[in-house]
């Protein structure tokens, strides 16, 4: 019988028995975009001083798959604006095999062109995209700052390096509504995944403006359902979307429904930031401090310690409102602090 020393720790198991084994991190806080839904346009971004090297995400991150993660997905900000990105990327794809199941990726897009053949050298076999429009106007409309074509052309330079796309848009209304059938047909032709995300009450845009942005997807995938043949599937990437088959495609069409319908009853994940704070829930405030043990000098035991410590206060639920009595955000920080 193997000693102690020798077993594998146990599992993270948060205090509703979930197991926690899949964690996001943040690699920057900015973004080469403005997206109304999600900054303000005159951001004060953090002091890179602030920011954990990339051998502390390094470091971090491996605790985390000792500690049985087996999923990892690198955010922003745009995580490919970050300085020597691929660094890291190339040192988490080693991993792949090694306790790490998976290394996945969300972005705009806009640095694809530049590192799409990389990402799949580095065992990236899937990304997520967000891109709300397929109208070049409306493009840099809701990015302020963005431009559609290069976004397109690094959409197809990793479809080309073998890269698996998903398609993740939000749904606007009164922006983008009058496109999702075009979404749908694109990426069918495409063979892309599409999911489509109800805005979330995160951050300070300005006045009622999310409130108005506002689109109930129920509403949304009834009416899709007047000329799509949807079918309700149980396929699922350890994420929060629920997805259905486009029979007319083929394709999958997701739906991220944090409002309508909650998705944290199976909640499997964590929120890293790229200042090692630890948030357990997307939609709450508690966090936990991952960057002090890091720096004072504890062993891995040490922070794998810290990281059960704040597991055990992972709550069992966010609190997203939106409506006319709650037009202040649900919280505070922008979603480009907590990572998509």
């Amino acid at each position: 019988m193997l000693d102690a020393v020798h077993q594998a720790p146990a599992p993270l198991i948060d205090p509703f028995g979930r197991a926690i084994t899949y964690l996001r991190i943040s690699v920057t806080d900015r973004c080469d975009f403005r997206c109304v839904y999600c900054m303000a346009e005159d951001m004060s971004f953090l002091p890179k001083a602030d920011l954990l090297t990339l051998e502390e995400l390094e470091r971090l991150a491996g605790s985390f798959i000792t500690l049985g993660t087996r999923k990892i997905r690198l955010t922003g900000g745009e995580p490919l604006v970050r300085r020597n990105v691929m660094q890291l990327i190339e040192r988490l794809g080693a991993q792949i095999g090694q306790g790490l199941d998976e290394l996945t990726l969300t972005t705009n897009g806009s640095q694809l062109v530049k590192y799409a053949e990389g990402l799949a050298k580095a065992g990236v076999k899937r990304i997520n995209v967000s891109l709300d429009t397929l109208d070049a106007d409306k493009f840099t409309a809701l990015t302020r700052w963005g431009k559609l074509g290069p976004v397109l052309e690094g959409i197809a330079a990793a479809k080309a390096a073998g890269i698996a796309v998903k398609i993740n848009a939000v749904a606007l209304k009164g922006v983008n509504e009058d496109e999702f059938d075009r979404m749908i047909a694109w990426c069918g032709a495409e063979g892309f995944d599409l999911v489509f995300i109800e805005v979330m009450p995160m951050g300070e845009i300005g006045g009622e403006m999310r409130l108005d942005q506002y689109l109930p997807l129920s509403r949304v995938r009834t009416d899709l359902m007047d000329r799509w043949t949807l079918t309700e599937t149980d396929y699922r990437t350890g994420g929060p979307a629920r997805y259905w088959r486009v029979g007319e495609t083929g394709q999958r069409l997701g739906f991220i429904t944090p409002l309508t319908h909650n998705f944290c009853e199976s909640c499997n994940r964590v929120r890293l930031t790229c200042t090692g704070t630890l948030y357990m829930c997307l939609g709450q405030e508690d966090a936990a401090d991952l960057r002090a043990p890091l720096r004072d000098g504890r062993d891995d035991a040490g922070v794998q310690q810290a990281v059960r410590a704040a597991i055990a206060r992972k709550p069992k639920g966010h609190d997203f409102i939106i409506d006319r009595d709650h037009t202040a955000p649900a919280v505070p920080r922008h979603m480009s602090v907590t990572g998509g």
